[in-house]
Formats: C-alpha cells, sequence, structure tokens
C-alpha cells in the first residue's frame, strides 16, 4: 500500500511522495536485499513496476499541464 499519505517530510518536488515510495520499494525489494543488485538495475527487470507506472503518470500529468498553459499564451 502506498505510504505517501503517511508521517514524511514535504518533499516540495513533483509527484515526491510516489517518488519516496518507488525508492522505498526498491531499497526493500529481494532484488536488492538478497540478490545484491542496483535499484536501477531492479527497476529496470521489473521490480516494483506498479509504482514506477505511477510515477510515470504523475510526471506526465505535469508536463501535459504545462504544454496547456504555454500553448495558451501563443494563441
Amino acid at each position: 500500500m502506498p505510504k505517501y499519505y503517511e508521517d514524511k517530510e514535504e518533499d516540495g518536488r513533483a509527484c515526491g511522495g510516489v517518488r519516496e515510495d518507488l525508492r522505498q520499494c526498491l531499497l526493500e525489494s529481494p532484488c536488492v536485499l538478497q540478490e545484491k543488485k542496483s535499484p536501477k538495475q531492479c527497476l529496470r527487470e521489473g521490480h516494483c513496476r506498479s509504482l514506477q507506472v505511477t510515477f510515470f503518470a504523475c510526471k506526465r500529468s505535469m508536463v501535459s499541464v504545462c504544454s496547456v498553459f504555454s500553448s495558451a499564451g501563443s494563441l
């Protein structure tokens, strides 16, 4: 279950809570703890996939909102 709504320091960055959950998921995964692989390598292998997709969707929504505002100024 996502932890971004629990007691955490305010990240301030876009999608900070989901980013932190993804980081924690990777660091606590068997891939990192038992197989001693890097979090980046485990991410490439598909670990914590649902949080990765959620983080991507969050970042993508931020880009979409920004492009709407920049496009409106050129009309």
